[in-house]
């Protein structure tokens, strides 16, 4: 999955960019936190592991 697209559908869910790091951007929910790699594909099976840990649609 590209990581643009991850972005955008953590985005839609309410989710917003907390701060970038070294290698990751960390995005939270206000509670909860997701650190996304700065690579241009997310694997898919890490990509899937996050939608289906945080709910998104």
């Amino acid at each position: 999955m590209k990581r643009t697209d991850l972005v955008k559908l953590l985005e839609k869910n309410g989710w917003w960019i907390r701060r970038e790091g070294g290698n990751h951007t960390i995005f939270t929910d206000g509670i909860n936190i997701e650190p996304i790699s700065h690579t241009r594909e997310i694997p898919e099976p890490v990509a899937k592991k996050i939608i289906k840990r945080r709910g998104l649609k």
